[in-house]
């Protein structure tokens, strides 16, 4: 299990993440506390199956409005539920995305070893804002810019992304840089 801890700038705030990873296979369990958009807290767990593909991450947000919970499944097949509700919006993405949560970028990025190896590709992705924890679909781009940087794209937002040897984020400019666990 390794700890790291971002700065994250994006929500006036901090994560960290405990993380496993083996065999194609990420766990993680994670606290973050943020004041954009409102002041916050949340913890998170994840867990892929093989592939780095995500099979489930719980969410618990707290925020002056009060608590929220959020149990999001993928069924292995490209299905999602969200507190047993199926989302078709989102059918047949693979990974989730955190909002302002930088660990949710390595799935895709390990998945196809963006950080290291030439390649660009285009993802659906199960997107959870935070801390109102709704989820949406979100069209993204990763694209390897040389070992260790990878360009996200998002829409009009446009960020280089810094990873470490194991896939990790370092530094995602306008979001998050790490603090720990170098």
């Amino acid at each position: 299990m390794r700890a790291i801890t971002w700065e994250v700038s994006g929500s006036h705030g901090f994560e960290t993440a405990w993380v496993q990873l083996a065999e194609r296979v990420l766990r993680a369990r994670g606290r973050a506390v943020g004041t954009v958009p409102e002041p916050y807290w949340i913890s998170y767990e994840l867990e892929t199956a093989e592939g780095f593909v995500t099979k489930r991450l719980t969410v618990t947000a707290e925020a002056e409005a009060g608590t929220r919970a959020l149990d999001l499944l993928h069924d292995g097949e490209g299905g999602w539920t969200a507190n047993g509700e199926p989302l078709p919006d989102v059918d047949g993405a693979l990974d989730c995305d955190l909002g302002l949560c930088p660990l949710t970028n390595t799935m895709p990025v390990l998945r196809h070893g963006l950080h290291r190896a030439p390649g660009e590709r285009q993802f659906l992705m199960t997107w959870v804002s935070v801390p109102d924890l709704t989820v949406r679909p979100s069209p993204q781009t990763y694209r390897h810019l040389g070992p260790g940087r990878v360009r996200y794209s998002s829409g009009d937002f446009r960020s280089d992304l810094e990873f470490d040897e194991e896939g990790y984020v370092v530094d995602y400019p306008r979001l998050a840089s790490r603090l720990t666990g170098r």
